[in-house]
């Protein structure tokens, strides 16, 4: 665990030199601490980089090893508006020419991952590399249903992750990401999520994937899949209300870059019964609720989807983006309590879940069906920035 003076007084602490690299560790198990210290000097030349980090150094750690001390902060699975405001702040003192972020569990990500992200900025000019993780098929599925294909739509880009948990950026981008941190109200810093793509693409920075292979991905102190949903979804649906007049305008989507490489795709059927039920249950006790929401012909769909055996269950992809799409609507005109509307929407993405599982299971490797997601988010966004600019044609 991290202590008041994670600095032991026999340790080298970084002068305010020049450095290419500054590198902010967010807090982190020793073990783990441990790990990304090793990969960094695998990675690079000591005299290279500067690590930023409030985590309490190994005992044997080099004495070649340039480190910061920053400020306390609780352990998070996600990077927080802190972690941005401190890359800033060390990386100005130290004139970095890059930046990486790095989360917990990072001692995953191999040395050569580590060097592809800061030579995206230092060597391509990138302004945002993000990692592109191979994560078994059935993790990371709230991004797969809505982070990712509405950051795609919405705002024409093809990161895959874009709540990534590591990051590459030049100092333009860290500034940018740190000035939006710094404006968060302090009640609200410890659940704050930042976009960083969201907020590439609104400055016109240069932002790409970097592909990184496996890693080990955190998991939040409440697994809750209710609490999670509702408050990535939510953190998601108000930057794009925060940003509307940028992503209604038309935008080319770059070429998908990204290896095909599939892994492993466990079975998951078991589950499949069970999340149906909670769609079928929702179906008959939600109507009143979800008719504030949702259109005619979208609840005659899901109608027809409660009918199907749990083993033939699909959610139609159009049809789960017409429903995102009116979700955010209603959260953006507060149709009902934002809280309550996001929490009518758990039972939809359990379904949407459950036909993802089925699909794979039918031989459809699961990247081809994200894609296809993603792809139908594309087609009908022309049906939500209708929407947004004119809410109330689609309410008789």
């Amino acid at each position: 665990m991290a202590t008041a003076n994670p600095i032991p007084d026999n340790t080298q602490t970084a002068e305010n030199t020049a450095t290419d690299l500054l590198v902010l560790v967010t807090p982190m198990a020793p073990e783990h601490f441990k790990g990304v210290l090793a990969n960094l000097e695998s990675a690079f030349s000591p005299d290279s980089f500067v690590v930023a980090t409030q985590n309490e150094l190994p005992a044997d750690v080099p004495s070649s090893l340039r480190v910061v001390a920053t400020p306390q902060a609780n352990a998070a699975w996600s990077l927080k508006p802190i972690d941005f405001v401190n890359a800033a702040r060390y990386g100005r003192e130290h004139e970095a020419k890059a930046f990486l972020i790095l989360g917990p569990e990072a001692d995953s990500l191999s040395p050569l991952a580590l060097r592809s992200l800061a030579d995206a900025v230092l060597k391509a000019s990138i302004d945002l590399a993000v990692p592109h993780y191979s994560l078994p098929s059935h993790a990371g599925l709230i991004n797969s249903a809505i982070l990712y294909p509405l950051t795609r739509a919405a705002f024409a880009s093809r990161v895959r992750f874009p709540l990534s948990i590591d990051l590459g950026m030049s100092p333009r981008m860290a500034e940018r990401l740190a000035g939006v941190a710094s404006a968060i109200s302090p009640a609200i810093q410890a659940e704050a999520l930042l976009w960083p793509v969201n907020e590439a693409v609104a400055a016109g920075f240069v932002t790409d994937e970097v592909d990184v292979g496996s890693r080990a991905m955190p998991q939040p102190s409440d697994p809750d899949v209710n609490s999670l949903l509702s408050l990535i979804t939510g953190s998601l649906f108000a930057d794009i209300e925060a940003k509307a007049a940028l992503w209604q305008r038309p935008r080319r989507p770059p070429l998908i870059r990204r290896p095909t490489v599939e892994v492993d795709q466990s079975d998951g059927t078991e589950e499949v019964a069970h999340m149906v039920a909670a769609f079928q249950l929702a179906n008959a006790n939600l109507q009143e609720i979800w008719s504030l929401v949702l259109p005619p012909n979208s609840l005659l769909s899901l109608r027809r989807c409660s009918t199907l055996d749990p083993a033939a269950f699909r959610m139609p992809d159009d049809l789960w983006a017409r429903i995102v799409y009116d979700f955010l609507i209603a959260y953006r005109l507060r149709t009902i309590n934002r809280g309550h509307l996001l929490g009518t929407l758990i039972p939809l993405y359990l379904a949407w879940v459950a036909g993802h599982i089925n699909v794979m299971a039918s031989g459809t490797p699961a990247e081809r069906h994200i894609e296809a997601v993603a792809a139908a988010f594309e087609a009908d966004k022309p049906y939500l920035v209708a929407r947004w600019r004119w809410p109330d044609r689609f309410n008789s």
